[in-house]
């Protein structure tokens, strides 16, 4: 029999990735699973365009306020209806998303990733790229996409 003791959910704060939520509640509910929502902060400090005068201290100001802020936005979705009432390990890595993705569910041992994709096809995906896709060739556990028209979960 399987067992899904550990579920990870990426997530970007995005629709898409609330529904891979629900998904990943419902699934983990079944199977008595230990919840682990994960944030990225993709490459903040290289994204940052440097400016004449522009002091290091101020950077790190910045990466604190959106570390802030995606911390602020976990707690409400803890808090929503799929996962109220429910222990969920929150946490905000910064980084490639796809790499600290593989690599946190490398490190907890995650048996699940249930990920949220935007669907993006042609042009858009190769200009683009896709981390669930990176994530699906890459991780080494199972990963679950949830397509934004794809069917609603419902519980038999």
């Amino acid at each position: 029999m399987i067992k899904l003791n550990r579920i990870l959910v990426p997530t970007d704060f995005s629709d898409n990735s609330r529904l891979a939520l629900e998904y990943a509640a419902a699934l983990g509910e079944r199977f008595e699973s230990e919840l682990h929502l994960l944030h990225v902060l993709q490459d903040v400090l290289s994204s940052v365009a440097p400016e004449p005068g522009l002091v290091l201290a101020s950077a790190g100001d910045y990466v604190r306020e959106l570390r802030e802020s995606a911390e602020g936005t976990m707690q409400k979705l803890v808090e929503s209806k799929p996962l109220a009432g429910k222990k969920v390990i929150r946490r905000v890595r910064e980084g490639q998303p796809f790499v600290e993705i593989i690599r946190y569910a490398r490190d907890q041992s995650i048996d699940l990733i249930v990920m949220g994709t935007h669907g993006r096809t042609g042009l858009a995906h190769v200009l683009m790229g896709s981390v669930a896709e990176r994530v699906v060739r890459k991780a080494g556990c199972p990963v679950l996409t949830v397509r934004p028209a794809g069917h609603q979960f419902v519980m038999p």
